[in-house]
Order: structure tokens, then C-alpha cells, then sequence
């Protein structure tokens, strides 16, 4: 109970901390989180039907034309691990992740044989570093899961090294299971290029020592570890792998852009949306400096401002000018925009300088291999030598954006070691010399860059990417108060951190002077790390961020034109030009040919790159856009009726073969949708003989939808005539399965998109059923892969608790 007290003392104090940040949580409010807003509206349909049917339908029509639900919250049978991922944050959202970031780096740092109190103030530098606290304020709540697990699969691989390999390997498998669960591939992708230069230095180690056969032999435990965590979620990562192909993230067919120029053979994201958000080069050093580059593209700034006290001098309303104020584009560093700036601490960056010169050994080089390593890549096009080559080179570095995410690993990497500085600076064992000297070289390059930056100020210009639209609108006077506004926050952000690391670097001298003791340097290095973080977090996401729940639970209010569109009962889609393919307001209330997703299907978005875009209206006719929400000219929308629009189904009266994609997509230019189809001969042979035959369409003719749920489809068919039909439905070439009076038929992909399928004469009944089998076999695997984990659990448990009782007897 003693050893077990006082870990249980501080899991109620991060507790306590996470609530105490979020209280509005216990309030019943929600944090309102722009992402998540779109995530609601992507998910409405699906919550609806498993609401009002208990059943899981894999399948949305209400956007993007319809797509699996695999990446909108989908969930699978035997998905046991993320019952216990539940459990396990307990706490009300959004403070549930800030536990897990508090708990998982508390249990690193023990397993890093840290001394508890310590890897508490390591735990909260951690959880309270600002960029975390952002990704929670935006709704980015997969990435903030995943780096929640990050610690716990790094402790087991410590553990694994250091040959406890039983703990290591449950740790290793549980911490693995949970990570994968958090569905954020992305940043399970960097947590493992951290392991990759954790591996890298533990091999030189090893072939240093010449003890190869005992590493290769933790690899191996450790990859089983891995593989059962991998098991354990095999349903989610087989559906996500089955999506990514046919989504914008997969190869695409086409080998000419819409300009006609020469498409990039490339099987992933193209390199300009891949680098997008590239950090600064010397953007790095708001890591040690909050806003030194303008904090975020929409600060708070207020009464203090020069920009707000401009405006009262111009006559602007007090309350007009002020929420100017509260709105200011402040951000001029490199990428398109912040919601803040990737703070560490002042306090957390002296200690991890002090490290440098106190921690030695392979914990240190791994450490900063994944330091360095994080910081070059998150420079994107900035250091473009090596960014291209991981894009070109490296295995699906090509599948992920935003490449200044990866500074997470910095994130979790500096914390580490400056609690190790910490710990090495209090050991008794160590001598005063040798810290003296390690703090003299701390301050000195500390100060040094301090001062360098204070100097430095004139040869910035403080212009912001979104300055001359800013001067456009308002004029030159009130940019050059918002670059006012950017200077006097460089310089007020730097006496912060010089005091901040005055304070820091005072507490160690009087340690070295014997002033303080070690609780006292405990203590106060974790009040400066409470206010230096938690002031800046608070910039960004604080109690004003939080809305009654409703307005989260209902996050879209319905319109006098989605009142009227509804008035339509039928089966139809609608566009909405002036969101386009990024807004999911309209996917909230109408089956959307728009909505918000990372991973959009692919041919959709080529429908619209390619066709839409030039103003071909036979794709949104075929796509069955029955309604357009348009703008007059007072500016008010209206719900304009598209006449053109094919509806659920009709019949063709030829099929037109093509031998690639491209020839599929330059037909659409003049396609007579209602009279033709087109189709790729060599993706779909069995067709070609369907091609040779021509249709007639009789006016008697007719196909209806009569059913309609996400997952199921009914059509009635009544034709004099056999008939080629083609349904406004997106193909997708898993888990439908078409039938025609019960009997099981084929169809294939026609106009690029749509499913298609030739039709008896007569009056027949067509079914489509969504029947993933993805869904099928990765159940029977993660339920095989949850039951021998749960088995080498009790494994593991009984053969501790029997090697715990052998110790005891051998004591007495």
C-alpha cells in the first residue's frame, strides 16, 4: 500500500488537473470544436439509423454521394479494445484526453525509472503543452487519442530492452492495441518512425557490446507484440486499407490534369498538398518563445491592442472595435494558418538544454534522434532535400499531410529529456562541478538566444500572408497597427520567457548553493511549469471555448431553404456551390454530393476537378442533384430545382466502351447522360459484349426506387423490353451485392462513378445490400487476436504472482 499510495495520489491530482482545466465539462456544456462540428454532420445519417434501428449500416449516401462510414466513428463486432479505451478515459470530453496524456507519460517516466515525483512535473509539462491543448480546442480528437498512447507503447519497448520481456511484451501489446484503436494512422505512422530511431541506436548499442543475438531476440518479442496489437484491431485496419484505395489517398487511374498537362505517377498525395503546412525554419523557435511569430491567424488581443485603440480614434464603435480586436490575423510565419503556436515552455526548454550536457548514454541519442529527426521533417518544403526524399522513398510517407504534425515527437521527446536533466542535476551522487558547469553552459546559450532574438527584432518585417487582403478591405493604416501588434507580442513574449527562465534557473542555483532542497526545486519547477504552460494554453482553448451541449448535439440549424428542400420526400441529392467539397452543413439535413473528410473518394473528386468544375451540369444530373442551393442578387440563398437531374435509375439505350480512364472522363464532356453510358472495357471485360448491343427504350419503360435505408436499396423494374440501367448510386467495388428477384447479379461501374446493370424485360424487384465483408472476416480475426491477448494477460499475471511468492519463500 505504500508503494501503490502515492501513484494513486497523483492519478486523483491529474484527475483533478484535467477537470480543473476543462470545468465547464462538469457543467454540461461541450468544447465547440470546428472539426467535430463537421464530423456531426458527416455522421448524421448514420447516428439516425443505428438510433432508430440499433443496426450499423457501413454505408452514408449523405455525403460525398454516398461512402462507407469506416472513418465516421463506425463500429465493428468484437471491438473489445475500445470498450477498454473507454473505461480507460472515463473522464468527460475533453478532459478525458488530457488525463491520458497525464497517465500515459507518467507511466513512461516511471518505466524510465524516474523518481515519481518527477515524472509527475513531466507528465504535466507534457499534457499541458500548448499544441496538445490545440488539437483538443480544433476537434482534432484522433490525433489527441493516438499521442495519448504514445508513452505506453515506448514504455513497453523500454521495458522489453531492459529483458523484463513478459511485462514488456503485455505492456508493448496493450500499449499497441490502444494506439491502433485510436484510428489516427498518421500519428501511429510518427510514433513509429520514433521507435525505427529508438531500434537504430539500441542496435549500434548492441553491436557495440556485442550482444546482437539479445536485440534481435527483443525484436522479435516485440514484434509478436506488435502483431497481436495489430490483431486486436484487425477489422478497422482492414476497412481502413480497403478505403484508402478507392479514396483520394489511392492511386488514381488518370494520367493527364484537368489543364491536360502530363499527371504524376504517383500512388499517394501530391507533393504540394503534402507539404502545405511546412513549418518555419526559424518558426521553430516559438517552441521557446510563444509568439514570437504572432501567436495564431485569429488572437485575442483586446483592449491592449494598438489596432483596437486605433480604431476609437477613428470613430469605430467600442463594441465593434473590440471584436475586431478579439479576431486579429496575428500569425505572419510560413504556413497558411495556426490555431497557435507548438509551444514546449520556456522552463521545459532550459531544462532540456541543461539535459544535453547531464544525460548520457543510448536514452540520450534516441531521444534526440527523434527530436531532430521530427523538427527537419516538420520544415516540409522548407528543407525540401530531405522531405522529397521521404515522400519519393520512404514506405507511405506519401499518405499523410500537414507534415508540421510530425513536431508531436518533439512534443513527447523533449519533456522526456529535460526531466532526465532534472533527475541527473538532483542526484546526489553527482558532482557540484559538474552541474555547476552544466548550468553555466545552459544559461549562457539560453541567454545568449535571448538576447540574439531581442536584437534580432529589426531584421524582421512582421508581414503576414494575409496582410494584403487585409489592406485591400481595410486600408494601410490598420495593417500597419496589426504589425504593431505583432512586434510589441515578440517582445512582450520574450520578457516572459526571460523571466520564466530566470526563475528556473534561480531555483537550481539555490539548490547548488543548498537554499533548497529537493522538494523545494520539485515544487517550484512545477508551479513555473503550471503557469508557463497553462498561461499559453489558455490563449487558445479556455472556458470560452465551451457551448451548451445542444449547440454540439445540433450543430447546424435548419434554414428556410432546407425547410423547403425537405418538403420533398423523394430520393435526390444537393449541392451547395459555395461550400463545394469541404462543409458538411449540408450533409446534416440532405443525402450531399459536398461534405468534410481527409480521405475523399477519389472519382468523386475527380468528377468535380475534371468536370464539374469547367460547368459540365451532366455530372451533378447524373450524380442526381435535384436541388441547388444558389444566391440571388440581395445575397439570399434559394433552393434552385435542377430539372436536368437523371433521378434514382434510368434506362440507356447504349453502352459506350473506352479503353482507360482518361477516355472515361473526356466522354463525360459531351456524355448524353439519359440516352448513354460509358464504360472502361479493360477494367470490366465481361461487359464488352453488353457494348455490342443496342436498347430500345420504350416510353413505357420505367425503374423506381421504392425503398430506401443507407445500407438498402429497392428498385421496381417494369420494361417491355431488356434494358441497360444505370443507377445515380456511387460504385464501390466491396461489400454491395445486387439482386434481381432474389437471384444474385453482377454490375459494374459506368460513367466513371455510377453502378450499372443490364435488366431482363419484365417487371423484376432489384435489391442492393451493403454486406461488407471486410466487416466479416476482420471481426473473426480481432476477436481471435482479443482472446490470446486476454490469455498471455493471465499468463503473464499468474507467472508474476508465482515467481512473486518463489521470492518470498527464498527470504524466509
Amino acid at each position: 500500500m505504500k508503494k501503490i499510495l502515492p501513484h494513486f495520489i497523483i492519478v486523483l491530482v491529474f484527475i483533478a488537473v484535467s477537470i480543473g482545466y476543462f470545468i465547464p465539462a462538469l457543467q454540461g456544456k461541450k468544447i465547440f470544436q470546428s472539426d467535430i462540428v463537421q464530423f456531426n454532420g458527416m455522421a448524421k445519417e448514420q447516428r439516425d439509423f443505428i438510433k432508430k434501428t440499433g443496426e450499423e449500416p457501413y454505408w452514408t449516401n449523405s455525403a460525398f454521394g454516398g461512402m462507407p462510414t469506416y472513418q465516421l466513428g463506425a463500429n465493428y463486432p468484437h471491438d473489445y479494445i475500445k470498450k477498454l479505451d473507454r473505461t480507460i478515459r472515463f473522464l468527460p470530453r475533453p478532459a478525458d484526453y488530457m488525463f491520458l496524456y497525464f497517465v500515459g507519460f507518467y507511466i513512461l517516466l516511471l518505466v524510465m525509472k524516474v523518481d515519481y515525483k518527477l515524472a509527475f512535473l513531466g507528465a504535466l509539462a507534457f499534457g499541458l503543452s500548448t499544441y496538445l491543448i490545440i488539437i483538443i480546442g480544433v476537434g482534432h480528437n484522433a490525433k489527441a487519442h493516438a499521442i495519448g498512447y504514445f508513452p505506453v507503447v515506448l514504455a513497453g519497448i523500454l521495458l522489453a530492452f531492459r529483458q523484463k520481456y513478459i511485462s514488456g511484451f503485455l505492456l508493448t501489446a496493450f500499449g499497441m492495441a490502444l494506439e491502433i484503436s485510436a484510428n489516427h494512422i498518421q500519428m501511429t505512422y510518427y510514433l513509429m518512425l520514433l521507435v525505427l530511431a529508438l531500434g537504430v541506436v539500441y542496435a549500434v548499442e548492441a553491436f557495440r557490446k556485442k550482444e546482437v543475438p539479445r536485440f534481435l531476440k527483443t525484436c522479435g518479442i516485440l514484434v509478436v507484440a506488435v502483431f497481436i496489437g495489430i490483431l486486436t484491431n484487425a477489422t478497422n485496419l482492414l476497412a481502413t486499407q480497403e478505403y484508402a484505395q478507392w479514396s483520394t489517398r489511392g492511386k488514381s487511374e488518370l494520367t493527364v490534369n484537368p489543364d491536360g498537362s502530363p499527371k504524376k505517377d504517383a500512388n499517394g498525395l501530391d507533393k504540394e498538398y503534402i507539404t502545405q503546412y511546412s513549418y518555419g525554419i526559424t518558426e521553430t523557435l516559438n517552441l521557446f518563445v510563444p509568439r514570437l511569430f504572432g501567436g495564431s491567424n485569429s488572437e485575442k488581443l483586446g483592449e491592449d491592442s494598438e489596432t483596437y485603440n486605433f480604431l476609437l480614434k477613428q470613430g469605430v464603435p467600442r463594441v465593434q472595435a473590440l471584436d475586431f480586436a478579439e479576431n486579429l490575423p496575428t500569425y505572419w510565419g510560413k504556413q497558411p494558418g495556426v490555431a497557435g503556436p507548438a509551444y514546449v515552455g520556456a522552463v521545459i526548454l532550459f531544462l532540456f538544454v541543461l539535459s544535453l550536457f547531464l544525460v548520457k548514454g543510448k536514452t540520450k541519442w534516441w531521444l534526440l534522434a527523434g527530436i531532430l529527426l521530427s523538427l527537419l521533417l516538420s520544415w516540409g518544403k522548407n528543407f525540401s532535400l530531405l522531405t522529397n526524399l521521404m515522400i519519393d522513398y520512404f514506405p507511405m510517407y506519401n499518405k499523410f499531410r500537414a507534415v508540421s504534425s510530425i513536431q508531436v515527437i518533439l512534443e513527447l521527446c523533449v519533456p522526456v529529456l529535460a526531466i532526465l536533466g532534472l533527475g541527473r542535476f538532483l542526484d546526489s551522487s553527482r558532482s557540484a562541478e559538474e552541474k555547476t558547469q552544466a548550468l553555466k553552459w545552459t544559461a549562457i546559450i539560453i541567454f545568449g538566444l535571448l538576447a540574439l532574438l531581442f536584437v534580432g527584432r529589426g531584421f524582421f518585417d512582421f508581414n503576414g500572408a494575409g496582410d494584403a487582403a487585409y489592406r485591400q478591405y481595410y486600408g494601410n493604416e490598420i495593417v500597419d497597427k496589426i504589425k504593431a501588434d505583432r512586434k510589441a507580442m515578440y517582445t512582450a513574449d520574450l520578457w516572459r520567457t526571460f523571466i520564466f527562465v530566470v526563475l528556473a534557473a534561480g531555483v537550481l542555483w539555490l539548490y547548488l548553493k543548498g537554499k533548497f532542497k529537493y522538494m523545494y526545486v520539485v515544487g517550484g519547477f512545477t508551479a513555473l511549469v503550471l503557469f508557463d504552460l497553462s498561461g499559453v494554453a489558455r490563449r487558445y482553448v479556455d472556458k470560452d471555448d465551451f457551448v451548451q451541449a445542444k449547440v454540439m448535439d445540433i450543430p447546424f440549424r435548419e434554414t428556410p431553404v432546407d425547410k423547403e428542400i425537405l418538403k420533398d420526400t423523394t430520393h435526390y441529392r444537393v449541392y451547395e456551390p459555395s461550400v463545394g467539397l469541404n462543409g458538411a452543413r449540408t450533409s446534416y439535413f440532405h443525402h450531399s454530393v459536398g461534405g468534410y473528410h481527409a480521405a475523399k473518394p477519389g472519382r468523386l473528386m475527380e468528377l468535380f476537378e475534371y468536370q464539374v468544375a469547367k460547368n459540365n451540369m451532366a455530372v451533378l444530373n447524373m450524380l442526381n442533384v435535384k436541388y441547388v442551393i444558389q444566391q440571388n442578387e440581395e445575397g439570399k440563398l434559394y433552393p434552385a430545382r435542377n430539372p436536368e437531374a437523371a433521378g434514382n435509375a434510368w434506362f440507356v439505350k447504349r453502352l459506350i466502351p473506352v479503353n482507360n480512364a482518361d477516355e472515361e472522363m473526356n466522354a463525360l464532356d459531351s456524355l448524353q447522360v439519359r440516352e448513354e453510358a460509358v464504360f472502361n472495357r479493360n477494367a470490366f471485360e465481361d461487359v464488352t459484349a453488353v457494348a455490342e448491343r443496342s436498347f430500345e427504350v420504350s416510353p413505357a419503360a420505367s425503374i423506381r426506387l421504392t425503398e430506401y435505408r443507407p445500407n438498402y436499396l429497392k428498385y421496381i423494374s417494369e420494361n417491355p423490353n431488356d434494358g441497360l440501367a444505370v443507377f445515380s448510386e456511387m460504385y464501390y467495388p466491396h461489400g454491395w451485392k445486387a439482386t434481381i428477384d432474389g437471384r444474385e447479379t453482377s454490375f459494374f461501374r459506368a460513367d466513371y462513378a455510377l453502378r450499372a446493370m443490364e435488366v431482363p424485360a419484365g417487371k423484376h424487384t432489384i435489391e442492393f445490400r451493403f454486406e461488407p465483408e471486410v466487416v466479416k472476416k476482420g471481426s473473426t480475426i480481432a476477436l481471435a487476436g482479443n482472446i490470446l491477448l486476454g490469455l498471455l494477460l493471465l499468463g503473464g499475471i499468474f507467472y508474476g504472482v508465482r515467481k512473486k511468492r518463489e521470492h518470498a519463500v527464498g527470504d524466509r
